[in-house]
């Protein structure tokens, strides 16, 4: 039934109070006398490694993970996990030696490091495209997913949805970053235990069709035996799902790039880390890759499930649109057979997903715009209490323009893979002007511009070579493309480089050692714990 019931608008309202009370405390709990603008954009010093940890995995979840990734689960099953347990070992890579530098030198946005290394054109160029996506791409197609997925299981109109979902992100991001990191705990645990109830009703579900009961164990045994070929992380060349995920890509190829882009190079990812000191940073980002390993299980899974039930005839009109497949459709679907109140509490951790995404860009949004536009462009001399102003009302407006620009978004289908690709065409460019400038000093800002440059275009005629040579050109996995991309790239940067060399001033120096790069033990542990659960996943699914 694709509507919500009394018990389960009673949980959602519980968890809308719980989250707006606790965001309020938090707000008069640790606000200063005198407003300070890194303290509201960055909420400086305050933010605990578990709260970091819980807003990095709240920032990165939402709606396309629920519905996007079970989609691709029910489409081609286990494999589609990479994007997350690959995730994992990234932000180890990122905590050792990423991380270390932005905190060494001071960095709170990702302008602001283009602007130290290179000069104020490079990272204008950047802050400029930056918005621009974050508003039009990241924003929008946030609102759009969470507003169709909630829309789809309950009575409340698409529209409506859209607003909802915009105003209660507003509410939150306005409090600030201290606001935004430590209601993201909740929001992560609601999401956690919401996403789990799912999939323990999808394995129950299984198990019972199958005669077993509700022996979830019984019903993870059916899904390898009647789903074998969704449960295989490596494609080969002759899979139909190669061009998804090419082979051995995921593993050092163009996923590393997408990842170390994403989660070390992403201003409204990194900027969790920016305000605590170097410890309590790499912890937040241990956490965090711990919840990671996680994600496939609340959101990978229940799409097999449905997959397998509806080979076995169930389903065949919920998961089609005008008589085609839909894998999108697993998840609400699965979603609208919870009963009253466990309906609630899922609805409220896709809610919590969404909000908690929404709030994590917005937040970025105006951190760029307040940092490294006006107050670089507009007004020099503005107050902290005046940045902070304008950092407010730059919430507003985006979310307000994204909001009006969403419905324009219909046509999407297949929704994760489609987000990926896309962003996957600025990673590259992203990834070689961020790793140059940190560990080649002889990166000129030259090179650094036709790098900010080149990206897209190169990145559009590689995609689209094959069409405009007739199939002379091969088509690529858009794995390989970033590849090639993120190579060509660098080969650029570093000839420009070399054949105009460039005397880096004081200002422009990043300050790069060894010394940067130890880590304690506890880390250490910590990080070899996951690299060992990662090592036995793919050896029993490779």
């Amino acid at each position: 039934m694709n509507h919500l019931q009394t018990a389960d608008y009673i949980v959602f309202f519980i968890y809308f109070i719980a989250i707006s009370s606790y965001g309020y405390y938090i707000y008069h709990k640790k606000k200063s006398k005198d407003i300070s603008s890194k303290d509201f954009f960055l909420a400086e010093g305050s933010l605990t490694w578990w709260a970091i940890g819980a807003s990095l995995i709240a920032s990165n979840i939402s709606a396309e993970h629920f519905i996007g990734m079970s989609g691709s689960g029910f489409a081609l099953g286990l494999a589609i996990a990479s994007y997350e347990w690959m995730a994992a070992a990234t932000l180890i890579i990122v905590a050792v030696f990423i991380i270390p530098v932005y905190l060494k030198n001071k960095i709170f946005t990702m302008p602001q490091f283009l602007a130290k290394r290179y000069n104020d054109k490079v990272s204008t160029v950047m802050a400029v495209f930056w918005l621009l996506v974050y508003v039009f791409v990241n924003l929008t197609s946030i609102i759009y997913l969470g507003a169709l997925a909630i829309s789809s299981i309950s009575n409340i109109s698409f529209e409506w949805c859209i607003v909802g979902l915009s105003i209660f992100s507003m509410i939150v991001t306005l409090g600030g970053m201290k606001v935004i990191g430590y209601t993201d705990v909740i929001q992560v645990l609601v999401l956690i235990i919401g996403g789990l109830v799912t999939t323990y009703l999808a394995l129950s579900l299984l198990s019972n069709e199958y005669g077993f009961g509700n022996d979830i164990f019984a019903g993870l045994s059916v899904l390898r035996k009647e789903a074998p070929t969704h449960f295989h992380m490596i494609f080969n060349s002759s899979d139909k799902y190669y061009d998804k995920l090419p082979g051995l890509s995921i593993l050092i190829g163009g996923m590393l790039i997408n990842n170390l882009a994403y989660w070390g190079c992403n201003q409204y990812i990194v900027q969790r880390a920016l305000g605590a000191d170097l410890n309590t940073a790499r912890k937040g980002i241990l956490f965090a890759a711990f919840l990671k390993l996680l994600v496939p299980v609340i959101a990978v899974l229940p799409g097999i499930v449905m997959f397998v039930l509806h080979n076995k005839g169930l389903f065949q009109t919920e998961m089609a649109s005008d008589g085609v497949i839909k894998p999108d459709h697993a998840y609400p679907t699965l979603m609208n057979l919870l009963p009253p109140g466990l309906k609630g509490v899922a609805f409220a951790a896709l809610t919590a997903a969404i909000v908690a995404s929404l709030a994590g860009k917005a937040n970025s949004i105006s951190t760029i715009f307040s940092l490294d536009i006006y107050k670089k462009f507009f007004n020099k001399d503005a107050s902290d209490r005046k940045m902070v102003k304008v950092g407010r009302w730059a919430v507003a407006i985006s979310m307000t323009i994204a909001a009006i620009v969403t419905p324009a978004l219909k046509s999407l289908d297949q929704a994760y893979q489609f987000i990926q690709e896309y962003v996957g065409f600025i990673s590259p460019g992203v990834l070689a002007i961020f790793l140059l400038g940190f560990f080649w000093k002889r990166t000129t800002a030259a090179a650094a511009m036709v790098g900010a440059l080149i990206t897209i275009p190169l990145s559009t005629v590689l995609k689209f070579l094959p069409v405009w040579t007739n199939g002379a050109f091969p088509d690529l996995p858009f794995f390989n493309r970033m590849e090639i991309d993120f190579v060509v790239i660098v080969l650029l940067m570093v000839g420009i480089s070399l054949m105009k060399p460039q005397t880096l001033t004081n200002e422009q120096a990043i300050e790069v050692d060894t010394s940067m790069f130890k880590i304690s033990t506890s880390f250490a542990i910590g990080a070899i714990i996951i690299m060992g659960i990662l090592t036995a996943l793919y050896t029993i699914f490779w």
